[in-house]
């Protein structure tokens, strides 16, 4: 019998909770979802409906009130922040729409400094191959005050994948590009997923949501299933 393989990333009935003075304000409202190694789901709905709360569970970067996530077969949810921290290091990429590199850090060095946080090799083979597959190989020494906006976009996704994540999870990576710079971004993103790193990205942009394989919307803090290629 053939073994079972566990999802890049599983989350099971999620809530998390706010407070505005006295109010309560529900983000998410008992959210489940399951991403296979490869798989690419696009997540849309209005601003404030709760999307970056969902991709801050799920990256391990905010705790939700009640429910349950697990990364690459292992729960990340109800653990320690430094716990949480490791295991995001090692098995997940975040990439946002901005501030995805220490500024005073060069593009090589940033790459470097999260393979380092992964515990994997460092050296130069590896941070020329993450350069390679953003097409940077002649900005490594650059700062990143010294990119483009849309090579600045480039070097974050290379250093969101700098630790071969077993999911890469995306911010609205793309909403201050211009066209030809997000066709870029989203190809090297399905090129990711070819490879069979599951990507799950939050995104109001047509675009995205053609490329991907699934597309939920989220509502009031809850998923409808949008459809599938």
């Amino acid at each position: 019998m053939a073994a079972v393989t566990a999802p890049a990333v599983r989350a099971e009935r999620l809530f998390r909770f706010f407070h505005s003075g006295d109010e309560e304000v529900l983000a998410l409202r008992g959210v489940s979802v399951s991403l296979a190694a490869g798989e690419w789901l696009a997540v849309t709905g209005p601003s404030g409906s709760g999307k970056s709360t969902l991709l801050a569970c799920l990256a391990g970067l905010d705790e939700p009130d009640g429910g349950s996530v697990w990364v690459a077969g292992r729960r990340i949810t109800r653990r320690p922040d430094t716990a949480r921290a490791v295991l995001r290091a090692r098995h997940v990429g975040v990439l946002f729409q901005s501030g995805n590199l220490l500024e005073h850090l060069t593009v090589a060095q940033n790459i470097r400094f999260a393979r380092r946080l992964a515990k994997q090799p460092h050296g130069t083979d590896g941070v020329r191959e993450r350069l390679g597959t953003v097409g940077l190989e002649d900005r490594g020494s650059a700062l990143p005050g010294e990119l483009s906006g849309g090579q600045v976009a480039r070097a974050g996704l290379a250093v969101a994948m700098a630790n071969d994540p077993a999911v890469l999870i995306a911010d609205e990576p793309t909403g201050e590009l211009d066209e030809l710079t997000e066709r870029a971004i989203l190809g090297l993103l399905a090129a990711r997923a070819a490879n069979g790193t599951a990507v799950l990205v939050a995104s109001h942009s047509p675009a995205v949501t053609r490329a991907a394989d699934r597309v939920v919307e989220l509502r009031d803090g809850q998923f409808v299933e949008k459809g599938k290629r």
